[in-house]
């Protein structure tokens, strides 16, 4: 019995060591401060030494909340003519999931090759009569990492990412999920506060790969041709790229592409996080640019969050970054579920991203990195609509916090690599 014991004991720790490590080294060095956001050299880095090109002509329009993000979605579902895909996180019931559901179901019917893939984790709340509606009107829908046997070693892999592409030529991505919280315009605790934004133009073919890699990742299928890759003309005046990460293939790239866009700035940083838990060396690169007389400025969200495990790990990191100067908000009203970092006014990385380990060396992600002051100057606006509503919290008022609360977030502060 003591055997089997051990063994069982063994299995669950090598399960657990796999589970909750990237399986890479990680960047342990402070990159240096070499050139500022609007240099040349950060263009060929953010490009070249990270991530795909930075594409010309596109046009990226911000949506807010609900009322206006889902039904931009559903139109463009609906006016499908040759496919769409649509790769979410977070899938449950509701009157939102079976409009998705049916609208999905009867481009199918008509002839649109739809493909969907739900995280397994993500769609554990939908009605397994949403998905057979969708299969049965020939949608191909498929869940990424199931439990299986032969994916015990990936199940804390997940796919965060939120990419929908329809006709390779319009896409969407953000933060939003299709579950009853992300409705409504943020009105209440209820429905929660977010952004999602519709993308046209080259970029667009840079979001279809990264859900393309996902899909032959899950399925064994490659999807090419010009109905997923037509020739796409310019839309706009925006440079953009779609920046993506994964476990299985540059879990770093992440971390690193928002540590040299913070290492660049010389003026501002601000910073929208649903779960904002700075690893070492993301403390290090904010504190250093603190002492270069950048004002950053964090939203993360207050009492009402759906992980409160999260938020006290978030409040135990904070003390060195408000003493040098950081500029902490946390959202009143609801659940702050947005997701941004603008830099210098000039970048904007938007995307499904959090501003912690999770995001940044466990799950697969996608962020649109949007070069364009006009695009960076709506962005801020918002962003300080966003404060207009939120408690300040200073550098004394987190020391004065009771012990019972600061013994509760360095328990929680344990559990950060993996949150």
């Amino acid at each position: 019995m003591f055997v089997a014991l051990g063994i069982a004991l063994a299995l669950i720790a090598a399960l657990l060591y796999v589970n909750l490590s990237a399986g890479e080294r990680r960047v342990t060095c402070e990159i240096p401060h070499l050139y500022p956001v609007d240099d040349p050299q950060f263009f060929r880095a953010m490009g070249m030494l990270l991530g795909p090109g930075i594409t010309s002509g596109n046009r990226v329009k911000a949506l807010h909340n609900g009322d206006e993000i889902f039904p931009a979605m559903l139109e463009a579902i609906r006016g499908a003519r040759r496919n769409v895909l649509f790769e979410t996180f977070i899938y449950w019931s509701g009157e939102i999931g079976d409009a998705f559901a049916q609208a999905l179901a009867e481009r199918a019917r008509a002839g649109v090759k739809v493909y969907v893939l739900l995280d397994w984790v993500g769609s554990l709340k939908v009605d397994q009569g949403l998905v057979q509606t969708m299969r049965e009107a020939g949608v191909q829908v498929h869940r990424f990492h199931p439990l299986r046997w032969y994916n015990l070693g990936r199940i804390n892999n997940r796919t965060h990412r939120k990419l929908l592409i329809v006709d390779g030529c319009i896409g969407f991505t953000g933060g939003v999920g299709i579950a009853p919280p992300w409705t409504g315009h943020a009105q209440d605790e209820d429905h929660w506060r977010d952004s999602h934004y519709r993308v046209e133009g080259p970029v667009v073919a840079q979001m279809q790969s990264v859900m393309l890699a996902n899909w032959s990742k899950t399925t064994g299928r490659i999807l090419h041709g010009d109905d997923y890759f037509p020739p796409l003309r310019e839309m706009g005046d925006e440079r953009a790229q779609m920046f993506h990460s994964s476990p299985s293939g540059g879990s770093e790239s992440m971390q690193l592409m928002y540590l040299i866009a913070i290492t660049a700035a010389v003026k501002t940083i601000d910073i929208a996080s649903a779960y904002f838990v700075p690893d070492e060396m993301a403390r290090l690169a904010l504190v250093s640019a603190l002492k270069r007389g950048v004002r950053v400025r964090v939203i993360t969200p207050g009492k009402h969050i759906d992980q409160q495990t999260v938020r006290h790990a978030s409040r135990a990191l904070w003390g060195e970054l408000l003493e040098a100067g950081l500029e902490m908000y946390v959202y009143q009203p609801t659940m702050y579920h947005c997701k941004a970092v603008i830099v210098d006014g000039l970048l904007a990385s938007v995307g499904s991203t959090n501003f912690d380990p999770r995001s940044f060396h466990l799950n697969d992600e996608a962020n649109l990195n949007v070069y364009d002051a006009a695009f960076a100057r709506e962005l801020t606006k918002v962003f300080e609509q966003d404060l207009q509503r939120c408690k300040r919290c200073t550098f004394e008022e987190w020391q004065r916090r009771p012990f019972m609360e600061r013994a509760r977030e360095r328990a929680a502060a344990l559990l950060a690599p993996v949150l």
